[in-house]
């Protein structure tokens, strides 16, 4: 029986795609690892809502996160072997982040106020993944600050995936959220 454990990460490194290894605590290891983080908290979120469309919405919000972590995730040397929209993220990606987000808007428009989350389990659960979302971003512009960002279209998406989460929230939410003062 195949076992989940390898134990080449022992040593405090873990591996690209397509070969090479960076430590655990490498800026690269951050950016793709709070990706992961991201698409499990979108788990939690689906398994809360009762909206199917919405169920929907997320699942493939975190497949296209694992795009993300590919992209960053990669040996920067093996880089012409991704595959657009399978393992690297494109701008047509943050273009249908876009049209979502318009739609959405569209529908139910905005409020102008600053949202207090937790009106809902699945809300709370989409706005904590948002929050990791903007953490991963964070991350990515270490990567460019530090020179070692090779897809500046990663952080696009991130900008934009934590807005259009930002608006699933509210529409999980329904009515009466709770503002700040």
């Amino acid at each position: 029986m195949p076992r989940i454990y390898t134990k080449t990460g022992d040593d405090g490194t873990t591996g690209l795609l397509f070969g090479g290894r960076v430590g655990k605590d490498d800026l690269v290891t951050e950016a793709y690892g709070t990706t992961d983080e991201a698409v499990a908290a979108l788990g939690v979120a689906r398994a809360l809502t009762d909206d199917d469309a919405i169920a929907d919405d997320v699942l493939a919000l975190q497949r296209e996160l694992f795009v993300v972590g590919a992209d960053l995730a990669t040996n920067p040397e093996e880089r012409g072997r991704l595959e657009p929209g399978i393992s690297l993220v494109t701008d047509d990606m943050v273009d249908a982040l876009e049209e979502r987000i318009d739609a959405f808007v569209a529908e139910r428009p905005l409020p102008r106020v600053f949202i207090v989350p937790g009106s809902s389990p699945a809300s709370a659960a989409i706005d904590l993944a948002r929050a990791i979302v903007r953490r991963a971003e964070r991350a990515v512009v270490a990567l460019e600050h530090a020179d070692r960002a090779p897809n500046p279209t990663v952080r696009v998406y991130l900008n934009r995936l934590s807005d259009l989460l930002f608006v699933l929230a509210r529409r999980q939410a329904g009515e009466g959220e709770p503002f700040s003062r």
